[in-house]
């Protein structure tokens, strides 16, 4: 009985889908979704070169952000294979481990830039509320040590997913909601008991977005009392300009990640359609919106980067 069972494991295949109605038209819908891979993936390696190469961008602020473009760049390159391979040649069939490896990894990812995005709110805090502290609390090396604790958190809280998927028995195809593979969307196709999986999932939305976005905002509230208290109308608002580069990324990431979470867990079948747009809106748009808002926002950076290209 087991060998039948390990033999249906291990020939059980996901298939991945597009935009449900649309699939006579796949090809033209691949030209926006290549043109987004291509912005989001030039324009951080764009933020990355000219924060590595000008010595003036090496502030806390823009190792940050150096942070989150390399996160960025890695939720592209890992969704790329099977929404180019859908869109393109028509191909959603995947593995199980390949499928196991690809939802580790943008779920590895995505906590790795909810953390980034909390150590930018607490950069933020610093700067303005404690300013003549600023380059001694946030050394390089301290940096990189804040860096090394948000990838080991989110790998500890993330290994469990695959682990506990591969206790399954997949015994029938089994069609995704999505064109990539999330665990809220696997654990689902499962022929087996999904509820440790499903408190599991839930207890690390709340420890980690959950956390993370309360102390994002536990963080500005501090800095708008601070501000307000301190500073002339003229000054708060340059001080709380020097956030709004942060709050854009913070809003598009946080809003499209609950918001599909709770779609997955409370939506039905009238909601499919929202599931899946948002769903490509909560791995695109932060990748190609990050180092456009953040070039257009930071003078500093947009300089340098108009420097390099222009002569």
């Amino acid at each position: 009985m087991s060998a039948v069972n390990d033999t249906k494991f291990n020939s059980a295949v996901f298939f991945l889908t597009g935009i449900p109605g649309l699939e006579d038209v796949h090809l033209w819908i691949s030209i926006p979704f290549c043109l987004i891979y291509v912005i989001s993936i030039v324009g951080n390696s764009v933020i990355l070169f000219i924060i590595k190469t000008d010595p003036s961008l090496h502030e806390p602020m823009y190792i940050f952000l150096s942070m989150l473009a390399v996160t960025d760049i890695g939720i592209s390159i890992t969704t790329i294979p099977t929404i180019l391979g859908i869109y393109l040649f028509n191909s959603g069939r995947i593995s199980l481990d390949a499928c196991f490896a690809q939802l580790f990894f943008i779920h590895l990812l995505s906590k790795i830039e909810s953390s980034i995005l909390l150590l930018m709110a607490f950069d933020r805090f610093i700067a303005i509320c404690n300013p003549l502290r600023y380059a001694s609390i946030l050394t390089q090396p301290r940096i990189a040590k804040m860096g090394l604790v948000s990838v080991l958190r989110s790998v500890a809280v993330i290994l469990p997913l695959p682990i506990l998927l591969k206790r399954f028995q997949y015994c029938r195809d089994n069609v995704l909601s999505h064109s990539y593979c999330l665990h809220q969307d696997v654990m689902k196709a499962a022929c087996s008991d999904i509820s440790v999986n499903s408190i599991y999932g839930l207890f690390l939305k709340v420890v980690t977005v959950g956390l993370d976005s309360f102390l994002i905002f536990l963080s500005y509230v501090m800095i708008v009392k601070t501000v307000l208290s301190v500073a002339s109308h003229t000054e708060c608002l340059r001080a709380l300009n020097t956030c709004v580069s942060h709050l854009c990324a913070v809003v598009l990431f946080y809003i499209s990640d609950i918001g599909l979470s709770l779609i997955h867990r409370f939506g039905n079948s009238s909601t499919h359609l929202l599931q899946i747009i948002l769903g490509y809106v909560y791995l695109l748009v932060p990748p190609l919106m990050n180092p456009i808002v953040y070039s257009v926002k930071s003078k500093h950076l947009r300089e340098r980067i108009i420097r390099a290209f222009v002569k």
